[in-house]
């Protein structure tokens, strides 16, 4: 290692008013960590390393004898006690971020990490389930050359499957020829937003496949599994305290890996030569293979994770809006700036007040009203039985009258109404590219139209939530998007276990005076033999905490700043606020404590 690229590596050290002590390689993972952590340590002071080596003196030289002889007679010399850091001064808000960042990573880097590998899981099961449920989706190659029969007899022949079991609550037809039509039912055994969906062939009407179907992207037994515990580890609605906390902190952790990312990449100005600057930038942006131990490890984290922060950020405020406490905020923050999906009118005229769409204006009832409003519907309540048993030619009567209004996609999905007061409902259920959810609804005694949603007429805002919902679930761009979240998810896991292992690097690898003494030179209890036990015990131990007292040494307006906004946070997100205000105030009152 050149010696700029020493000086840079211990810059933090100078900062602290520390220097490089005598023995030390630069190698060491206590010592030579370039992870970042003493440029953030050293806030805005401008002190520099310097690469010059030290002139000795006559008294260094006999000290340095001296200690060869008493090391050459097997006596452990004594080091000269370590001067003490002198106090941080000058920053307050780089060292602030790296602490939280650093507790943050190591205190919900769990969460963080169950739900980058189960999301990973997740993007990639919509082309699985093609593989897995194949018999049940699609139909033999005769079959997709023939033309189809009537609804109705498709409907029928399901029915005589499900028989009294269940109550049939919606039809998805086949979008394409060579694929299944769902005829879907409820179920006692059922979880929440969970249908019995009987796929028929379209071309025969045989019964190709039963099995139980989740939520508008009619996720089957796999995804649904790996949904589930994506969300809230299979344990309901306490797992998915888990979730919101990994998706509210995991744009916290990025954010602050930003700053701190920004904080190194101009450190590395300071570097005196230009091949050093070129390569510690180079280390930023792409892993540096020429570094061993802590070094490298920092590589690939700092330049994984600045490629990373885009997608990152889109998974966490997408996942947000799934969330127990804060998805709600959110819900409510749309409603209240009229940036929800308009509702879907399924209210029938009341005799004799005429026909048309707007009879019964600005009332909407079911489950297409709700997917018109809601981009999470589907994916949470209970499917409603109708009121009474359908008719199976209704559904092919009213999906022909929906298709000469707005409905031009093979992905629709026909519900008989809840009630008498209701009309029937044609939705597109398409989240590909391009969006087709527009949806009809149909008086099914008259078959004329009551209501419509299209989607050219969604607020901007709607239209960016649908699209970040479809986005983030994999459907929006098919298999690239997929295969897109899929590597940023496991990029995300790889992010949390580099810096776990950085922490773990940076831990003692040997004792801090020769074999026999203490960290100061001292005698140690039990001479040769503790010593070893203590550096045993030290190998076990993870790494030290990023320095404290960042918030201390703030002035009285970024401290009102921290907690206006953590404040502010716990409004909006609950879980994030709380555990954010809890933090920053507990590790203020830790490091007083302390002193």
């Amino acid at each position: 290692m050149s010696a700029a690229e020493h000086d840079g590596t211990d810059a933090g050290n100078v900062g602290r008013g520390g220097a490089a002590r005598s023995g030390e390689s630069p190698r060491d993972p206590g010592r030579a960590a370039g992870d970042g952590t003493d440029d953030a340590r050293s806030g805005s002071e401008t002190t520099r390393a310097s690469s010059a080596p030290r002139a000795a003196t006559p008294d260094s030289s006999a000290q340095g004898a001296a200690s060869q002889g008493t090391a050459a007679e097997g006596i452990a010399a004594p080091r000269p006690a370590a001067p003490r850091p002198a106090p941080a001064r000058g920053g307050w808000f780089a060292p602030m971020l790296l602490r939280l960042h650093f507790f943050a990573g190591v205190l919900v880097g769990p969460f963080i990490l169950v739900a980058a590998l189960t999301g990973a899981a997740y993007a990639l099961t919509p082309s699985i389930e093609r593989v897995v449920y194949a018999d049940e989706l699609t139909v033999p190659a005769a079959s997709a050359e023939a033309a189809a029969l009537p609804l109705a007899d498709q409907i029928e022949a399901a029915e005589q499957v499900v028989g009294d079991d269940g109550a049939l609550v919606a039809v998805r037809p086949a979008p394409e020829a060579g694929d299944t039509t769902r005829v879907m039912f409820t179920g006692d055994d059922l979880i929440e937003s969970q249908t019995r969906a009987i796929f028929v062939d379209p071309a025969t009407a045989e019964v190709r496949g039963d099995l139980p179907v989740y939520g508008t992207s009619g996720a089957l037994p796999l995804r649904t599994a790996v949904s589930d515990f994506h969300r809230s580890l299979g344990l309901g609605d306490a797992g998915r305290l888990y979730s919101e906390l990994a998706a509210s902190w995991l744009g916290v952790v990025v954010v602050a890996g930003a700053g701190l990312w920004l904080v190194r990449w101009r450190a590395a100005r300071r570097r005196t030569r230009p091949a050093d600057r070129a390569r510690a930038r180079r280390g930023m942006l792409r892993p540096d293979t020429g570094a061993t131990g802590h070094r490298r490890i920092f590589s690939w984290h700092a330049s994984t994770g600045i490629w990373l922060l885009v997608g990152a950020l889109f998974l966490s405020a997408t996942g947000i809006t799934w969330s127990q406490f804060a998805g709600e905020n959110v819900t409510g923050l749309r409603s209240a700036l009229s940036w929800s999906n308009p509702a879907l009118t399924t209210a029938l005229p009341e005799p004799g007040s005429g026909s048309g769409s707007s009879a019964g204006a600005g009332s909407s009832s079911g489950d297409a009203a709700d997917v018109a409003a809601d981009p999470h519907a589907g994916h949470h309540g209970v499917e409603e039985a109708p009121l009474a048993d359908a008719d199976p030619a209704t559904f092919d009567a009213v999906l022909e009258v929906a298709r000469t209004v707005n409905v031009n996609t093979g992905l629709v999905e026909i519900k008989p109404p809840a009630d008498a007061a209701s009309a029937w409902t044609v939705t597109e259920i398409q989240r590909s590219f391009p969006t087709e959810v527009d949806a009809v609804a149909v008086d099914g005694s008259t078959l004329e139209v009551v209501g419509r949603t299209d989607f050219a007429d969604y607020p901007v805002m709607a239209k960016l939530a649908r699209w970040g919902v479809d986005t983030h679930m994999g459907s929006m761009f098919g298999l690239a998007n997929q295969l897109l979240l899929a590597v940023t998810a496991l990029g995300i896991a790889a992010m949390v276990v580099f810096g776990y292992l950085m922490w773990w690097k940076r831990r003692p690898t040997r004792a801090a005076g020769p074999v026999g003494t203490g960290a100061r030179g001292a005698p140690r209890p039990g001479g040769a033999v503790g010593a070893v036990g203590a550096v045993g015990a030290a190998r076990l131990r993870p790494g030290a905490a990023a320095p404290a007292g960042a918030l201390a040494r703030a002035p009285w307006w970024g401290v009102a700043l921290v907690l206006v906004g953590g404040g502010l946070l716990a409004l909006f997100l609950p879980l994030l606020g709380v555990t954010l205000v809890v933090f920053v105030v507990g590790d203020a009152l830790w490091v007083a404590s302390r002193r």
